[in-house]
């Protein structure tokens, strides 16, 4: 009999056309599912009989309670190497092996500037009134080149974006609660003497950092006073870095100009939740790394995963 496999969260019916699968199906049965399953009943009713469980990013929260209730579940294998939902000690305890793939940096850096370009243009506002027979032009853009643009934080990501914001004629400072002047210097970037200079000063705000204790609710109500009220915030990192409440109160009062979000707290996000409603809200579904590039990566480097777990050795693994 066959090791049965389920892909969850494969909103696109990707999975299986994106990547060679035939390694493993005379081993392997695959089973996907396209729908995103929010109860934890439901998941164990369904996943009982699975021994192996492929997950995308963060979409299904693997705890505690449900590696205890999956008793079959012997690998569990996420697209990225770096899951914050998942239980890594739940799994160890449980008996579960799990295993990441490579994920690129390129398609969150090209989706940021998507949604800069867009905000700053009024691109989606312009098309809706051009299909439907609105005003012809009733928006006048905001600049790129000559204006700041505020980097919090420097890494693969934030790096990226100075390169590309320099391009564009802008000036780039950056902050974070380790950066340094000799790593800004790299880039040619300036580096701001603090959080709240680097908010007051910058004409567009962009969060380029890991989620993590010190991360998590970094973007406040005081910081969003701090911003310039002509000032756009842009957010493809993690939703709890800013404080989901403070930024639907600035976007509602104005305190600033706009805001391109494209990760939430709660995914999908709800039908009547504000951030679907704002008008100087550009939002996105967590497209960030949803591109042609990383979806083969990410189930190529799964097949091998579950090829090699098949053969007794472990690859990428997490935990």
């Amino acid at each position: 009999m066959k090791i049965r496999c389920a892909i969850l969260d494969d909103y696109q019916n990707a999975a299986l056309k994106m990547a060679d699968w035939s390694p493993i199906l005379d081993k392997v049965q695959v089973q996907t599912f396209c729908n995103h399953i929010e109860s934890e009943d439901q998941l164990i009713e369904l996943l009982s009989d699975f021994e192996i469980i492929v997950i995308m990013r963060e979409r299904t929260p693997f705890t505690a309670s449900l590696f205890e209730r999956l008793p079959k579940l012997k690998l569990l294998v996420t697209s990225g190497m770096r899951n914050a939902s998942i239980d890594l000690i739940a799994a160890k305890k449980y008996g579960v092996i799990v295993c990441g793939t490579a994920s690129m940096s390129e398609p969150p850096t090209e989706l940021t500037w998507a949604l800069l370009l867009n905000v700053a243009r009024k691109i989606t506002k312009e098309n809706n009134e051009l299909r439907n027979n609105g005003p012809w032009q009733s928006t006048i853009g905001t600049d790129l080149n000559g204006k700041r643009l505020g980097l919090v934080g420097l890494g693969k990501i934030g790096s990226r974006m100075a390169v590309i914001a320099k391009a564009f004629g802008m000036e780039v400072v950056a902050w974070s609660q380790n950066l340094t002047k000799e790593q800004t210097d790299k880039f040619g970037v300036q580096l701001a003497s603090s959080k709240e200079e680097l908010l007051e000063t910058s004409d567009f705000v962009s969060i380029h950092l890991v989620l993590s204790d010190r991360t998590r609710g970094l973007i406040s109500t005081n910081e969003l006073k701090h911003m310039k009220p002509s000032a756009y915030l842009i957010n493809t990192s993690r939703a709890a870095i800013i404080d989901q409440e403070a930024l639907i109160e600035a976007l509602r009062e104005n305190w600033i100009a706009g805001a391109g979000i494209d990760v939430f707290e709660m995914e999908p996000l709800p039908e009547s939740h504000p951030f679907r409603m704002l008008p100087n809200m550009l939002a996105t579904p967590h497209l960030g790394y949803v591109s042609e590039r990383n979806y083969s990566t990410y189930y190529s480097e799964t097949v091998e995963n579950i090829q090699s777990f098949l053969e007794g050795s472990i690859l990428r693994q997490l935990n």
